[in-house]
């Protein structure tokens, strides 16, 4: 929001200081932290839905609580001069373990979750069918086709003839998949795709990444390589996320 800062809590023990004010903690440790600093009922605060309020005494903090690392965390909006302040504030508490981390841990976290960064995993050259993501283009704006796009995304939709698609890849040894690499048949040795963001998995001590493959090449299991340029690794095309998410849903 123009004229506010940004502070997002997620995970288990994280808070996540980084450029523009912007931080990160997340799940259990974030409820145990929020609840005692707040002075609204998180615990009627779902996913995707927002509340004002105070944090740590500073009042008209606007709470979202969503993230982009898959963990249950809000995101805090604030004025940009308490932003710093109430990230210390946060430090400090007595109510959670609280640590920082960076950019790195974060992008690993969202790699984790399957979430696409823009510039990497989605850009102007791919639509959210080939992307795995058609729920963003709702029912309605189908039938309507008053968005920019709309004529490749919703033929793409009716005839199920999208060429590429993004998956999840996973290396049991080796090298972490890189942007821009190659991924290539091992068989014909023809070139079947590229990947667009990989990482070391803190969670399942395997490197993994995401990538764009033809589609006869997309469904779990499929075994590939990637080209290094002096050598080559496989890899396994898999589903996302890859580490279950654990956002706070309402009950059904």
């Amino acid at each position: 929001l123009e004229g506010r800062g940004l502070v997002a809590v997620q995970g288990s023990f994280l808070i996540s200081a980084a450029i523009m004010f912007f931080g990160i903690l997340t799940s259990p440790e974030m409820k145990k932290l929020l609840e005692k600093e707040t002075d609204f009922d998180l615990s009627k605060l779902y996913f995707m839905n927002s509340t004002i309020g105070s944090v740590c005494g500073i009042p008209d903090c606007r709470i979202t609580r969503c993230g982009y690392t898959g963990e249950d965390g809000v995101e805090i909006s604030v004025d940009p001069k308490q932003a710093a302040d109430l990230v210390e504030r946060l430090m400090k508490s007595s109510q959670a373990s609280v640590r920082l981390a960076g950019l790195g841990a974060r992008d690993a976290l969202r790699l984790e979750a399957g979430l696409c960064l823009y510039g990497n995993d989605i850009d102007e050259n791919t639509t959210p069918i080939e992307a795995g993501i058609a729920f963003v283009v709702a029912k309605r704006r189908r039938q309507t086709k008053d968005f920019p796009g709309a004529e490749k995304i919703v033929s793409q939709l009716e005839k199920k003839n999208w060429p590429k698609r993004r998956v999840g890849i996973i290396c049991d040894k080796g090298r972490a998949p890189r942007s821009h690499l190659p991924v290539i048949d091992p068989v014909t040795k023809a070139s079947v795709g590229v990947v667009t963001s990989g990482c070391p998995s803190p969670t399942l001590h395997k490197s993994i990444g995401m990538a764009y493959v033809d589609r006869p090449d997309s469904k779990p299991g499929r075994e590939l390589v990637i080209d290094f340029g002096t050598k080559q690794q496989k890899i396994t095309v898999t589903k996302m996320p890859f580490v279950p998410t654990t956002y706070y849903n309402p009950p059904k």
